[in-house]
């Protein structure tokens, strides 16, 4: 019976705690890893560190259930759940340090017949390391299940889409890959497929590089209509009558720990054959470079016609609505350069409450206050603002 099984997820962020929490709450005894002291009281006291809609609800169940536990350390388990960072290098080299050490702080753990999963986004070849680490302690990886189930949650939607999904499980055998199948088919009403784990791995990067050439189209037209002095937005509505033709829409850039990281895992591995991904990967970051000179641009307009330096409000830090996640954000960097520029910045975000950085306003009092209106991030609390048409807007 499956309730009897123990699972320790280590890395207990925006994916680890939503997994643990459901886990929990499907009558899992779960034990939950964080290096963050702080991370661990809040999750043992049943709150939570992140915003995410249904996650308390998720986290004080389980808690006060006895199924959730926090702590420093890993423990005995069944199943072992990696949910860690993998962020790059400088110059854009894959960093899987975080993978590695979460392995290597499971490995006195792990015995014959448990389940290792990674489930980080990573490069390909990336399981394998983390069997090799297992097999240097000793630990017989033919005996144990070591594979490979990347996440693909839209945050906001986690704690639906982690049950809705379906999702890719590749393992380094064909054994592991059923057992670890079978523990997904547990909770997972999507459907399980199976695979190895090196296609498992690239499904993922595949799947955020796919979206981030499409979003990159749509960049770069708002870049060009920009040029031509055409409204982007009704020309992709138009354009989308077409019955085969469904265009994203422009933004600041992309962010996010999947859109802006993964096609780089690509790009490193594949080097000159990869020459899409990385196109699509260098247009992306140029649009918030030109998004931050248009800001610049209307600033010193406003200054040479008025005499005094605007206020501008950036409205939005996280990267993408309604969540509170900074990670790769373009507009939390447009805000730091423009401060960094000596701008009168108004920094807006809904979603975060305390900021350590710099002062956080609320969005009412910003609109009232601003000369000029940057909208970054379209949050829900922003679409019923009532702005004054005598201020200055800056189009994305």
């Amino acid at each position: 019976m499956h309730s009897e099984k123990k699972i320790c997820v280590i890395g207990l962020g925006y994916i680890g705690l939503p997994t643990a929490a459901l886990l929990a709450n499907r009558s899992y005894d779960v034990h939950g890893v964080d290096v963050v002291q702080s991370t661990v009281d809040i999750i043992n006291r049943g709150e939570i560190h992140i915003v995410e809609p249904e996650l308390d609800t998720f986290v004080h169940a389980a808690v006060n259930s006895g199924k959730l536990k926090a702590d420093l350390e890993p423990t005995e388990a069944d199943v072992f759940i990696i949910a860690v960072p993998t962020p790059f290098h400088e110059g854009y080299v894959p960093n899987i340090d975080y993978v590695i050490s979460a392995t290597e702080a499971i490995a006195s753990f792990v015995k014959e017949g448990n389940i290792v999963i990674l489930e980080s986004t990573s490069p390909v070849g990336t399981t394998d390391k983390v069997a090799e680490a297992l097999a240097s302690h000793g630990i017989d990886t033919n005996k144990v299940h070591v594979a490979h189930c990347p996440e693909r949650v839209l945050p906001g939607h986690i704690m639906r889409e982690l049950v809705e999904n379906d999702r890719i499980v590749g393992g380094i055998t064909p054994e592991a890959t059923k057992a670890t199948a079978e523990f997904y088919k547990t909770f997972v009403e999507g459907e399980v497929l199976e695979t190895d784990a090196k296609t498992a791995e690239m499904a993922k990067l595949t799947e955020n590089s796919f979206r981030d050439t499409n979003i990159a189209f749509a960049n770069e037209l708002s870049i060009l209509c920009d040029k031509f002095d055409i409204d982007v937005w009704e020309l992709i509505a138009l354009a989308n009558r077409h019955p085969r033709v469904n265009i994203l829409q422009p933004g600041a850039g992309v962010g996010g720990h999947c859109i802006a990281v993964d096609p780089w895992f690509i790009v490193h591995a594949g080097g000159e054959d990869a020459k899409m991904i990385r196109t699509a990967r260098e247009v992306n970051t140029y649009k918030t470079e030109w998004v931050i000179e248009k800001i610049k641009n209307a600033a010193l307009k406003f200054e040479n016609v008025n005499g005094r330096k605007a206020k501008v409000a950036c409205m939005g830090l996280a990267f993408k609505p309604d969540i509170d996640d900074l990670r790769e954000s373009p507009a939390l960097y447009i805000t730091r350069r423009l401060i960094a520029d000596g701008l009168n910045v108004l920094a807006v975000e809904p979603n975060i409450e305390n900021f350590k950085e710099f002062e956080i306003f609320d969005y009412q009092e910003a609109v009232e206050k601003a000369d000029i209106i940057s909208f970054l991030v379209a949050h829900k609390e922003f679409k019923s603002l009532d702005i004054e048409t005598n201020l200055d807007f800056c189009g994305i």
